[in-house]
């Protein structure tokens, strides 16, 4: 789903408010996911998920067109675990 199908989804869910109201709200709360991550703080959604921050190691990789070796440095990467209502909902037989 994308950002603009979301918004679509909330509007049809929600007449009484506008395109633009919604807009509004879901960049407020997508930014305030991304202030938080960036801080290296964990958000969570009952039910859905949470997201965090996990660190991935300096490491040597292999660039695949020339086969150098090129150093990579230590960085901060975004995860995403699913809550327990997501997993049985996805997994239901």
């Amino acid at each position: 789903m994308t950002r603009s199908e979301l918004i679509e989804r909330v509007a049809a869910k929600n007449p009484h408010l506008t395109l633009k109201d919604i807009d509004h709200i879901v960049d407020v709360i997508f930014n305030k996911i991304i202030t938080s991550l960036a801080k290296g703080e964990r958000v969570e959604f009952r039910g859905f998920g949470a997201f965090s921050v996990r660190k991935r190691s300096p490491r040597t990789a292999k660039n695949p067109r020339t086969g150098e070796q090129v150093k990579v440095e230590e960085r901060n990467i975004p995860h995403f675990k699913t809550g327990k209502q997501l997993h049985e909902l996805l997994n239901k037989k």
